[in-house]
């Protein structure tokens, strides 16, 4: 363990510091400054010897994370991201973009603020790749059995390392023209530049996994083609039919959803040119929905100069502590203040969006919220209390509806649940035998940190379709869900 009395010492909860807002609306790169080395092992001191590490129970991935604490706490960092890795393929991504389940049930979280345990993660593995630590593992021997991964996300990623490590030939189709899914074009350089990923991409290649970018399986190439080239197919498309909002005015220009907005933001800070690019620049921009991915829009809208940037939310502003019905160790729900939130613009809560509003040349021009009210159960625009909003971009942020399946469905006749998502078994196969889904295309709009679990569960279950047995691990199933009330 670390320090016995680590947690007695240091009291107090620290992470690193952010920049300044005027200096990193300047640039695209990420929020945080360097950390500090003295800081990091105290705060890696406060893990506690509690007896039963509740944060293994809060983590999809089963991170061992006082082992890993302790280590870094001793400064034996390699060993460290020995056992990190033993766990997690791509800490990097995870450290950067889990919303950390795992502090939730941070066992010293019930009387103190818990342990800072994604940022001594993510220093961890930057500490290893700075290093030369992280290196390929490829396998001793090949078994002649070839696999074909559909979708480059962190499932897709996870699946295919761990099985090519097992010594199957592994080939990643995306239909994007770069690999990594919406690590690559869904998440802003301000939250996770894209030099991990190509660091991880590195690795991987030289282990021998194949990747395939720019191929758009289903179109391109059948998907009954695809199942007959290969000994077994991994479906790791992600949840990517965005929820609509039909109210009067919808068909106005200016009205995208979000990640054509962030796709777009994320090909220009590639050097990419797109034509017609949306942009928010010089613009009063309004973005729907308070989740991660409404954030990540804020913060792109204050790079590109928006004059003004309003966040609606249709429901109430979370607490901002734990409420009794969400007792320790579940994750509660909780209001926030991302990086992109502390940068500017005004939030506002229980606003129900009642009509787009256009202008001579059918633009928005503005639109009209109402105050929303719970009425046996729902929640409905309340009579009287319509105003407007100017806007000349609005950005829906209302999350996913499901996998993509037409293609899916009249080709392969994979079955769907009454989610949206892929059917599936207790190994992850679908309907179709030897085709199996993983990561939110099988459980729907979800955590990245279960993405990667997915990935690696998939690929042992895939292992033992192809040879009778594995030695891959399997953290999750298909049909376990965050701890819950």
């Amino acid at each position: 363990m670390a320090d016995p009395k680590g947690f007695l010492k240091v009291t107090e909860r620290e992470t690193p510091k952010r920049r300044p807002v005027s200096v990193r609306l300047m640039d695209w790169k990420e929020v945080y400054e360097q950390g500090d080395a003295t800081q990091l092992r105290e705060q890696a001191g406060r893990c506690m010897d509690c007896g039963i590490p509740f944060c293994h129970h809060g983590c999809p991935l089963g991170n061992l994370i006082p082992e890993w604490n302790d280590l870094m706490w001793r400064g034996e960092g390699r060993q460290a991201s020995e056992r990190l890795h033993a766990t997690n393929n791509f800490p990097e991504f995870t450290g950067r973009l889990c919303p950390a389940p795992c502090e939730s049930s941070c066992v010293l979280a019930i009387s103190q603020p818990a342990v800072t345990i994604k940022q001594v993660e993510v220093s961890i593995i930057d500490q290893a790749f700075a290093n030369g630590w992280v290196q390929p593992h490829p396998p001793e021997r090949l078994s002649g059995k070839t696999v074909a991964v559909v979708g480059s996300g962190p499932a897709g990623l996870a699946a295919a390392q761990q099985l090519t490590r097992a010594g199957h030939t592994v080939a990643v189709y995306e239909r994007d023209d770069r690999i990594g899914g919406l690590l690559r074009y869904g998440i802003p350089d301000f939250k996770m530049e894209k030099k991990h990923v190509e660091a991880r991409l590195t690795q991987m290649m030289a282990e021998g996994t194949r990747f395939r970018a720019g191929i758009n399986i289903g179109v391109d190439i059948s998907w009954e083609d695809l199942r007959a080239r290969y000994d077994a197919v991994i479906v790791c498309t992600g949840s990517t039919v965005p929820r609509d909002l039909a109210i009067p005015g919808r068909d106005a220009s200016g009205i995208h959803f979000a990640m054509e907005y962030l796709v777009q933001a994320n090909r220009v800070g590639a050097g990419d040119s797109v034509a017609g690019q949306i942009t928010a620049e010089d613009k009063h921009v309004v973005v729907l929905g308070g989740g991660d991915t409404g954030a990540d829009c804020i913060g792109t809208a204050h790079r590109q100069g928006a004059l003004s940037v309003t966040n609606l939310a249709i429901g109430v502003q979370p607490p901002t502590e734990r409420q009794d019905n969400q007792p320790w160790p579940t994750h509660p729900n909780l209001f926030e203040v991302s990086s992109a939130h502390e940068e500017g613009g005004e939030r506002q809560f229980l606003a129900s969006t009642v009509e787009f509003l256009t202008n001579e040349s059918g633009e928005v021009r503005a639109i009209r919220v109402a105050e929303t009210e719970y009425l046996g159960g729902r929640r409905v625009p309340k009579a009287g209390s319509e105003r407007e909003i100017p806007a000349d971009l609005v950005l829906l942020a209302l999350g996913f509806t499901g996998a993509e399946h037409v293609e899916l469905s009249s080709q392969l006749g994979a079955a769907f649940d009454d989610r949206g998502n892929l059917g599936r078994k207790s190994d992850y196969e679908t309907s179709v035998p030897g085709v199996f889904a993983a990561g939110d295309a099988g459980r729907g709009q979800s955590l990245i940190v279960w993405a990667i679990a997915e990935g690696r569960a998939v690929a042992a279950a895939v292992d033992v379709f192809l040879e009778g047995a594995t030695q891959l691990p399997s953290p999750v199933k298909p049909t376990d869900r965050p701890i819950s009330v």
